[in-house]
């Protein structure tokens, strides 16, 4: 019966607490950049949450906390477990052209549920990455004297704005992709609801 399971429970709740977080990360973060915009245009504040700077940062930080606490057991769990080196590794770049080009063509298979194919590999991998990019110029936007060092790797405090906003734009891209990719295989769905 154990073999059964495709997602178990501790990645089930962590899966859900990072999309909470990240939808609150998400539409305060938009509220800070409408109030600081770098570029000539702003997002409509009816997708946005906080109503007004200092109600978007609370709302920010405290996503904060959850992403980085809740990211950091996913990761600890994914590598104490190997299960990051035998979900997501290796990576061929034949195979991965493969699938690419089966996914662009709308006939990527998906199975069996419990193995990812190489598309997916380097989309989670991804996300992973650029969370964690997320968190460090965060790090930086938010002590910015406390991280000198980090600080000036990211180019500035300036420079740490543009790295966290584009990192953001690369998460919201992996979203509406893997929303889609639900939409497509919506057995995905349940098996992270029920984990079967």
């Amino acid at each position: 019966m154990a073999t059964n399971i495709i997602h178990p429970v501790w990645l089930r709740i962590t899966h859900w607490l990072n999309a909470v977080a990240v939808i609150v990360l998400v539409a305060s973060g938009w509220r800070i950049y409408n109030a600081t915009r770098f570029f000539d245009f702003a997002i409509p504040s009816g997708i946005t949450l906080g109503g007004w700077l200092g109600g978007a940062l609370r709302w920010h930080f405290a996503a904060m906390w959850l992403l980085a606490a809740n990211g950091l057991l996913y990761l600890a769990i994914n590598i104490a477990s190997g299960r990051l080196r035998y979900k997501f590794f290796p990576i061929s770049p034949r195979q991965l052209l493969r699938d690419m080009t089966a996914a662009l063509k709308g006939k990527l298979t998906h199975a069996d549920p419990q193995q990812y194919n190489s598309v997916q590999r380097l989309a989670y991998l991804f996300v992973m990455l650029d969370s964690i990019v997320l968190v460090l110029s965060g790090l930086v936007l938010w002590k910015s004297v406390q991280f000198p060092l980090l600080r000036e790797l990211l180019g500035g405090y300036e420079g740490a704005r543009r790295v966290h906003f584009f990192s953001m734009a690369g998460l919201c891209g992996f979203i509406v992709v893997h929303v889609v990719m639900v939409a497509l295989v919506p057995r995905s769905l349940l098996a992270m609801l029920r984990g079967r």
